[in-house]
């Protein structure tokens, strides 16, 4: 059967960005050539904050005395899943090296960026597990220098949890900037840090396009647009913690998705009557952010199997992907487009938000076509080496010269002859171009 919209979505996450364009050319341009002044300047305007912005040694142990214990234990916890699945993935990458022919060897190296720009949102929430996420990883990697951007809040600073997160991870600095100056005085490297290699986390639209901007001159973990979840759910799923799941991920912001897809009319009319209930008992802020998220980007979409609703999922290519069916191992083998996938009502996206180890940093807006989320590759650039015998490069050099000549690149083509020359003087080669 076609797929059948129980509830449309009148909007999309894809919107005009070039207002927001503007804008953060223009303030990575003032930055740029203003300096520290200049980031200072828009740190008062934006952040509505003043006070110091590299914060020291003592300001980072008075942030953690303000840390509950219990809340420093959770955090403690979900660091060390966040490095112990970092490390794994670390673990995958080998340096490898290969005999092409004899007397010439090809290999592989890892390495490491050498500077690491972490933003940690801290506006509407302040998302601690950000700072878990973006920081650990680079930690993990090998990053030689990590700084951890932060929004500071008026009269106050960054919110004391995340500052403990970032140091505890292995933040080398912390600063206290948010927006498009944090980012820009990361890329630039104010206030004495390092020049980052790359920027990574989560932010705003004007993060996220202060990112695309710079894209080129520094990495970047992915150009990121409003987060985005995805249900699959049949007969055997509860309503109730669908309907919940929902709710949870749509309070992340007005124009965050949220999709399900069943091929049971059932859960469906079910789910579109609980979640409006679910919303409405939520505090204020998040019931207005779940409200227009649910009314603008909600979907309900009834399928005819299995295979149809994969198909689905795959074509919408959701950040989070939750599976609530039978045969989940089915699934697992047969779902191939998504940022992270939570297979079972005994998981959620929370977990994986929060605590659980896998990275919260992923693909948005259908990217998950083409990438995965933020890991340790991420920070390492896989790089090749190549060392030879004079007689080990002799048929390579025959053939680059021969290939280069028919390109029509004779400046590539003598860099072989000279080196043929020397090594084998008096032996006759047909360097012509191949035909």
């Amino acid at each position: 059967m076609a797929r059948d919209y129980l509830k449309k979505a009148p909007k999309t996450a894809r919107t005009d960005a070039s207002e927001t364009r503007k804008i953060v050319m223009d303030i990575l341009d003032t930055i740029e050539a203003g300096g520290d002044q200049a980031a200072l300047d828009y740190a008062k305007k934006f952040d509505k904050y003043e006070g110091n912005v590299l914060l020291t040694a003592d300001e980072i142990a008075a942030a953690a005395e303000k840390v509950p214990q219990k809340l420093r234990d959770d955090i403690a916890f979900a660091h060390d899943n966040v490095r112990r699945f970092a490390e794994t993935q670390k673990s995958t990458l080998s340096e490898v090296q290969l005999d092409v022919v004899p007397g010439l060897i090809a290999g592989q190296k890892a390495i490491p960026c050498r500077a690491a720009g972490c933003y940690v949102p801290g506006g509407r929430y302040s998302h601690v597990a950000s700072a878990i996420m973006t920081v650990t990883t680079a930690k993990v990697a090998g990053v030689n220098n990590i700084t951890a951007c932060s929004p500071p809040r008026p009269g106050e600073g960054v919110h004391p949890a995340i500052v403990y997160a970032a140091n505890l991870c292995g933040a080398d600095q912390i600063l206290a900037m948010g927006g498009v100056q944090g980012v820009a005085a990361m890329t630039f490297g104010l206030f004495g840090l390092p020049k980052a290699d790359i920027l990574v986390g989560p932010g705003n639209q004007f993060v996220a396009e202060a990112k695309r901007i710079l894209f080129g001159r520094v990495g970047i973990d992915m150009i990121a647009g409003p987060t985005d979840s995805l249900i699959l759910a049949d007969k055997t799923a509860d309503p109730e913690i669908v309907a919940v799941d929902l709710v949870g991920q749509a309070e992340h912001g007005y124009n965050s998705p949220v999709w399900l897809v069943t091929d049971d009319r059932a859960l469906a009319e079910a789910t579109l009557t609980r979640v409006p209930e679910l919303i409405e008992e939520l505090p204020e802020l998040n019931r207005d952010n779940a409200r227009a998220a649910w009314r603008d980007y909600g979907e309900v979409i009834l399928c005819g199997d299995r295979e149809e609703m994969a198909a689905c999922s795959d074509d919408y290519a959701p950040e989070h992907l939750t599976v609530q069916a039978e045969d989940l191992d089915w699934w697992l083998s047969r779902l191939q487009c998504y940022g992270s996938l939570f297979l079972g009502e005994e998981t959620t996206v929370a977990y994986g938000d929060k605590a659980s180890g896998t990275n919260h940093v992923l693909p948005t807006s259908q990217s998950a076509k083409y990438t995965g989320g933020l890991s340790v590759h991420k920070y390492m650039k896989i790089v090749t080496w190549q060392r030879a015998t004079r007689e080990g490069a002799k048929r390579v050099a025959e053939a680059t010269a021969r290939i280069s000549r028919l390109e029509g690149m004779e400046g590539h083509a003598r860099t072989a002859d000279v080196r043929l020359a020397k090594y084998f003087p008096g032996e006759n080669f047909d360097l012509s171009a191949a035909e």
